[in-house]
């Protein structure tokens, strides 16, 4: 019997939510290894070596992974996080293109490979994969290193594949090399045009692209304006001081010029033609003298004299240095982290506390995303928040990659054949890798307007891509996944299923039932009047007596309601 539609419960509850407040020979040849390992402090007990509760776990859990399981809630109680940590700081790397790389391999010349592909791998990977915190952190980077599907990259899925891999591998590296690896890789090349970007030429009216400079500085290290380091703006004259000029554009252009197709050669048909290196979607751009501004740069207070011949490798050294050592980066990537993982709107002092990680790991290293990463998790405001804390809006990839984990759900191809998930009327209304632009599918200053959240003088980014056909949108595909699972239909059942086994041993007991599924999914975040809400929606669902193939349907239909009726709940969309 088909779960009936709850539709009073999801509008109350929606509007409700919507108004509150092992390495693989390609990959290490692309991209090579680190020269040196990062100096570590070493970390003396404390408060977060405690055991947590079960609540305490499945909190940070949410924050940490791409949702918890009962199993994982469980383990975490048992240990501590700091523990939990230090284990997935030494979990290999689950990888994209070992799986890509025999799919192109098979492709006949003119053919590409279907976005599809990549998106069967996300999710399998956000599902399955044991390094939960390295693919969290790796997906928050792909919304902070914009690149997208949508464009030119529509059918880069093995460059895009190996994009992500960077993010991921350098997701508990250096920051200093991950942006070095961000800009030279091939794909955010293509996407902000600074892949064929040649020196200017007065005679021909050509000046240097100005796209990548312009957003390496806005977007990726220092932001628009100077920061305190608590992240707030230093004012002049009461006024935000922009951190660069168009000047500042201009000089730093002149060093992204130069640069294109990584691999042996360096002649002009290896500058212009991706023809001549069959793996150039994958490798590392280099830099070409000849085609490299050797004229003076000017940008951010250093000085490049003017070169012979052009060193488009040194020039590159010097920028990405000085970006790395501007005392923005710290407040601006880390306050970034802490909303992609934790919360919308971090105090000053809990910014300025993982900036203080950012410029020193205690051993004296700057950019330690290990220190980075512990820093936002383990803050007193993401472990213990006040009771007036904001939380963050769920987006709508975690909301099912959470549903994936939570439920242990398998996939009958073994592929999780879930394809494109963009429509925002009868889908999710985001899919990975697809932002719009590369200021990402929202912006993490984004207020919405007419709201409480805007009147207060907060940030809610992911309201962005909230609208009335998303929030009925999402409902109706939630309830079809609880119901029958998601992705592709063969032999007339979705690939992907989940398992309501755990479930179905308490759904006798609709209070036992509702406060499980409270644990796993929100945190027990459930307000008493939501929770007597859903209790009584699930209990109205009469067990048979003298039928058991229908009480057992019964059960079921309970398990499904809870599920759906918690994750339309304000409390479970927004995570705290």
């Amino acid at each position: 019997m088909p779960l009936q539609r709850p539709g009073l419960y999801c509008a109350f509850f929606l509007l409700a939510a919507c108004s509150s407040t092992p390495e693989h020979p390609v990959d290490s040849w692309a991209y090579p290894a680190q020269p040196h390992a990062l100096k570590r402090p070493f970390i003396s007990p404390g408060p977060n070596y405690q055991t947590p509760s079960l609540v305490e776990a499945s909190r940070f859990l949410q924050q940490a992974s791409f949702g918890p399981t009962q199993a994982e809630i469980d383990a975490l109680s048992r240990s501590n996080y700091k523990a939990w940590l230090k284990t997935q700081f030494a979990t290999p790397q689950t990888l994209f293109l070992p799986e890509v790389e025999p799919e192109h391999a098979k492709l006949a010349k003119g053919q590409n490979l279907r976005q599809e592909l990549f998106f069967r791998l996300f999710w399998k990977n956000a599902a399955t994969a044991p390094d939960q915190l390295r693919q969290r952190v790796a997906f928050a980077l792909s919304e902070i290193f914009v690149v997208s599907f949508e464009g030119q990259l529509d059918v880069k899925i093995r460059g895009m594949a190996s994009y992500y891999d960077m993010l991921g591998r350098n997701a508990f590296g250096d920051f200093r090399t991950l942006i070095e690896e961000v800009s030279r890789h091939p794909m955010m090349g293509v996407y902000l045009s600074h892949l064929k970007n040649q020196k200017e030429d007065p005679a021909r009216g050509r000046v240097p692209d100005e796209n990548y400079a312009r957003e390496v500085m806005q977007l990726f290290t220092i932001g628009l304006h100077e920061l305190n380091p608590d992240g707030t703006p230093r004012l002049r004259n009461s006024q935000p001081i922009e951190t660069y000029s168009n000047e500042d554009i201009t000089g730093l252009a002149k060093v992204f010029t130069g640069f294109s197709y990584g691999g042996p050669g360096d002649t002009d048909a290896h500058f212009n033609n991706q023809g001549r290196e069959p793996r150039w979607d994958i490798l590392p751009m280099k830099g070409y003298p000849k085609f490299h501004s050797a004229s003076e740069k000017k940008f951010l207070g250093v000085t490049i004299p003017p070169q012979t011949p052009a060193n488009p490798e040194g020039d590159l050294k010097i920028a990405l240095d000085r970006l790395f050592n501007h005392p923005n980066v710290g407040p601006f990537f880390g306050k970034q982290l802490i909303q992609r993982l934790v919360t919308s709107n971090p105090s000053p002092a809990y910014v300025e506390r993982v900036a203080r990680a950012f410029n020193d790991n205690g051993a004296g290293v700057r950019g330690d995303m290990q220190a980075v990463i512990r820093a936002v998790l383990l803050d007193p405001e993401a472990r213990q928040p006040p009771p007036d804390a904001s939380g963050k809006l769920r987006e709508p990839i975690l909301r099912l990659s959470q549903w994936l984990r939570a439920f242990n759900a398998t996939s009958i191809s073994g592929e999780f054949r879930i394809p494109n998930t963009d429509n925002p009327g009868f889908s999710l209304g985001q899919s990975p890798l697809r932002a719009s632009s590369v200021f990402n599918f929202y912006r993490p200053g984004f207020m919405p307007p007419g709201t409480g959240i805007a009147r207060q003088n907060m940030v809610a980014p992911e309201m962005q891509i909230v609208s009335e056909s998303a929030v009925a949108g999402y409902a109706n595909f939630m309830q079809t996944a609880i119901e029958a699972g998601v992705g592709r239909v063969e032999a007339g059942k979705r690939d992907v299923q989940p398992d309501y086994s755990a479930q179905m041993a308490i759904a006798d007991k609709p209070a036992q039932l509702v406060e499980q599924l409270d644990l796993l999914l929100t945190g027990q975040r459930l307000s008493a009047a939501s929770r007597t809400r859903i209790n009584e929606a699930v209990a109205s669902i009469a067990l048979p007596a003298n039928n058991p193939q229908a009480a057992e349907n019964a059960r079921r239909n309970r398990v499904k309601l809870a599920t759906l009726l918690i994750m339309v709940s304000p409390e479970y969309l927004v995570q705290k």
